[in-house]
């Protein structure tokens, strides 16, 4: 995906081709139809310009005119907030905080773990890290079951952090098994959108051939 269209924007995202951070965040600017430029970081050393802009030379960053940031949620919340539709938050105070606990949960729960893959050199997710995510991501399965989304008849926020995740499965070598059909219905309607294929990059899309 190196270019998100529709819409005039000089905005730019600085995103790695593999990353999950970076997957959650180039699927919310695609739910959103928003024109971006998407310069993709490949290998350990970042551009020059990124490291200028970012203290802690990470990404995603997303630089809009004279604004940069660099954190994913931050930069997802923004997007939502400055590109209000489709709304990927509900408006209600109360909704709005569990969804943002759930996030929470999502980064600390799922997000850590996974991370130890992206950052092993030969690609392997270490079998106590397997196991852990496995049974956490089986342990929400009543909720993956309650709704069409998680948590919400909508697709939010929440939906485009756990999907980069659900879609690395197989490369993180987890099989779900049989109890897991209701995660396996709500993989099916999360992939099939047209937002998350347009989101993948190449190496991404490899991922499940």
């Amino acid at each position: 995906m190196a270019v998100i269209a529709n819409r005039r924007s000089v905005m730019t995202l600085f995103s790695k081709p593999t990353c999950i951070h970076s997957h959650r965040t180039r699927l919310v600017l695609s739910e959103k139809n928003i024109n971006i430029e998407v310069a993709s970081v490949d290998g350990p050393d970042l551009p020059e310009d990124l490291m200028d802009l970012n203290p802690y030379q990470t990404v995603p960053t997303l630089v809009d005119r004279d604004l940069v940031l660099y954190d994913s949620r931050v930069i997802i919340e923004y997007i939502d907030e400055r590109f209000p539709h489709p709304p990927l938050m509900p408006v209600d105070p109360v909704t709005r905080a569990k969804f943002r606990l759930a996030l929470f949960r999502i980064e600390m729960d799922w997000y850590q773990l996974a991370e130890q893959f992206d950052a092993e050199g030969d690609r392997k997710l270490p079998a106590k890290s397997k196991k852990m995510l496995r049974e956490s991501i089986l342990g929400s399965v009543e909720l993956f079951a309650a709704m069409r989304y998680f948590l919400s008849e909508d697709f939010s926020l929440v939906d485009c952090s756990i999907a980069p995740i659900l879609w690395r499965l197989p490369v993180y070598g987890i099989d779900l098994g049989s109890q897991a059909e209701p995660i396996e219905n709500y993989m099916k309607r999360v992939f099939d959108r047209p937002s998350f294929q347009e989101s993948l990059t190449e190496l991404e899309q490899e991922m499940r051939l």
